[in-house]
């Protein structure tokens, strides 16, 4: 599992239980189906979207270290209790794609990193204000 997946993970992402299948699928179905039957196939099961602000503020509430995960992609990891360590912040940037020349400067990377994990968790279904990862 990689460093990004683990994020999703600890911010409830991931997949959802398939609805059992009762009832024959409507296309082929519709032609023979009386109106009873039709009424009575499942519904689509609408995707949930995860609710990142709402998640991250409940667990800093929680935190005993006041933590600015807004701005800070190590208080963002320290929050989700995964290791921040540049170590793991490099395996991280490497694994989402970051541009040589920033990984040379922990700053310059750290910046890019935040930014980027933020629209990564909104491009998998998070809610993330677009003042967070603009």
């Amino acid at each position: 599992m990689g460093m990004f997946s683990n994020i999703l993970s600890k911010l409830g992402f991931g997949p959802k239980p398939a609805a059992p299948v009762e009832a024959p699928v409507l296309e082929a179905a519709t032609a023979s189906a009386t109106p009873a039957e039709v009424a009575a196939a499942p519904a689509p099961i609408a995707i949930s979207v995860v609710d990142v602000v709402s998640q991250l503020e409940g667990l800093a509430a929680k935190h005993a270290e006041k933590l600015n995960w807004k701005v800070s992609i190590v208080d963002l990891m320290k929050l989700l209790d995964l290791d921040s360590s540049l170590a793991s912040r490099k395996e991280l940037a490497t694994e989402l794609g970051c541009p040589a020349e920033k990984m040379g400067d922990s700053a310059q990377m750290n910046m890019w990193l935040h930014k980027t994990v933020l629209q990564k968790l909104a491009d998998n279904g998070g809610n993330v204000p677009a003042d967070l990862i603009a």
